[in-house]
């Protein structure tokens, strides 16, 4: 009496189970227990061969009916793994190795991708264009004309790579899969074709202008549309502005990074604007109203009468306009009360009568600080 286990038992599917179902239940087994992941571990090993050996006879319709009727004794020495480990059985790899190939893949850290026809199309390399903005360029927005060099389809035979256009054909080495599958043991590993570099196919007559590639470079023109609002260091994305796919493949995108150059009078933070507004003692003290210019033009703002050096006033709406129109940022002013380095005679008089006048009680920081130094002696 046979003392092997029930192949559907051993993979843990119904007996009505699909070839999918079949083929997902071994997969999971496979990964377990395959002796790469396992090693020196017997246990494993003969799990991992009663799974693979159930998963040949359930994948392939003549031994399962077999089976099906029969039971074990219908293998007749057929079925899986007869000739011992790696020896014997497997007469249809048709499926089993394709689940040998993406274990083995799985278990070296990579999927396992299959080139073949209709999937040598190479995407184009994404490409990179730096672009220089004045401030006010970055804060309303504007449309540059810049120029880069790419590769683009050879107009001479159309992106094919074959002379007058002619199509390339399979490779004949790998027949148009675009890689080479050898039966090593119980799996099946492959790698790419040597002949086509994986791409499945060949050019017999390769255009003269590119040489078989398919591409040429050209300098392109585009117009760029920087939205109002960009900052310093963002990038655009040009979808499918970058080099061109080969073999039918998509483009890359171009991405277009900003650099915006330093204003003279004012600076950014995120939204807002800053700049600093002199003004002079008179104007400090008795108070006065001012131009101060801004994005948009100069506006008249009134400086309170004692305002210190340093204060920070506010205008909301001066800003940058934010990305995507929603509004916009303030201006921040800073108020700077400017000593005058040179007087006149008149000048040096008239402050030296002001002097006789000075005390702390028209200075708040002066009163403020000669009180901490009374009571720091104290």
């Amino acid at each position: 009496m046979s003392t092997k286990r029930d192949y559907y038992e051993v993979l843990g599917v119904q007996k009505g189970a699909s070839k999918d179902e079949i083929k997902k239940a071994y997969r999971k087994l496979a990964l377990k227990y395959h002796p790469d992941k396992n090693p020196d571990n017997k246990e494993a090993e003969a799990k991992f061969k009663e799974a693979s050996e159930a998963a040949d006879v359930l994948l392939n319709d003549e031994k399962r009916g077999r089976y099906d009727q029969f039971g074990h004794a219908g293998m007749d020495g057929q079925g899986g793994f007869g000739g011992g480990f790696g020896g014997g059985g497997f007469s249809d790899f048709s499926d089993l190795g394709d689940i040998f190939g993406d274990i083995f893949g799985d278990i070296l850290g990579g999927g396992r991708r299959r080139r073949g026809r209709g999937n040598q199309g190479q995407p184009g390399a994404d490409l990179q264009y730096e672009v220089q903005l004045d401030f006010k360029e970055a804060a309303f927005g504007i449309a540059k004309d810049i120029t880069i060099n790419r590769s683009v389809k050879c107009d001479t035979c159309h992106g094919t790579g074959g002379k007058d256009g002619s199509r390339p054909t399979d490779c004949d080495y790998c027949k148009g899969f675009g890689e080479i599958r050898r039966q090593q043991g119980f799996f099946t590993v492959s790698s790419p074709c040597p002949k086509c570099h994986g791409s499945g196919q060949m050019i017999s007559d390769p255009c003269q202008k590119c040489h078989g590639d398919g591409r040429t470079k050209k300098n392109v023109n585009l117009e760029v549309k920087i939205p109002a609002g960009i900052d310093h260091g963002q990038r655009l994305k040009l979808s499918g502005e970058g080099e061109v796919g080969k073999n039918g493949g998509p483009s890359g995108d171009l991405y277009v990074l900003v650099s915006i150059r330093e204003h003279d009078v004012f600076e950014r933070d995120g939204f807002d604007v800053y700049c600093t507004v002199p003004v002079s003692f008179s104007q400090a003290a008795l108070g006065a109203e001012i131009e101060v210019p801004t994005l948009d033009g100069k506006v008249a703002v009134s400086i309170p009468a004692g305002v210190q050096s340093g204060k920070k006033m506010r205008l909301k709406g001066k800003g940058i306009t934010k990305l995507g129109g929603y509004g916009k940022g303030d201006q921040i002013i800073y108020i700077h009360v400017e000593t005058p380095t040179k007087l006149n005679s008149e000048q040096k008089r008239i402050f030296e009568e002001l002097a006789k006048f000075d005390d702390t009680k028209s200075n708040p920081m002066s009163k403020g600080f000669f009180d901490k130094v009374k009571n720091l002696f104290q």
